[in-house]
C-alpha cells in the first residue's frame, strides 16, 4: 500500500506538481492533496493507488512497497 510520504517523496524525485500528477493519474488535486496529508498507509483505493503507481511509472518513479527496509520511491536506472 502506498503511503501519502511516497506520494509526496514521489513527486519531488521528478519535479511534478500536484496539478501534473492530478493530470497524469486522472485523479483530483483534491485526493491527492488528502492522501499526501496522511501519515503512513494511505486510505487510497485498489483503482486509485493503481492510477498514481502507474503515473509515476511513466516518469521513472518506482514505489518499494515495505520490506526489511522499509517502504520508499527511487528513481529507474536511465
Amino acid at each position: 500500500m502506498i503511503t501519502g510520504e511516497q506520494i509526496k517523496a514521489a513527486r519531488a524525485l521528478v519535479r511534478m506538481g500536484q496539478g501534473d500528477l492530478a493530470d497524469r493519474s486522472g485523479l483530483s488535486v483534491d485526493t491527492i492533496k488528502r492522501l499526501e496529508g496522511l501519515r503512513g498507509p494511505s486510505s487510497a483505493n485498489t483503482t486509485t493507488e493503481t492510477a498514481l503507481r502507474s503515473a509515476f511509472d511513466a516518469v521513472g518513479v518506482i514505489i518499494l512497497d515495505e520490506g526489511a527496509e522499509g517502504a520508499g520511491v527511487r528513481l529507474r536506472k536511465a
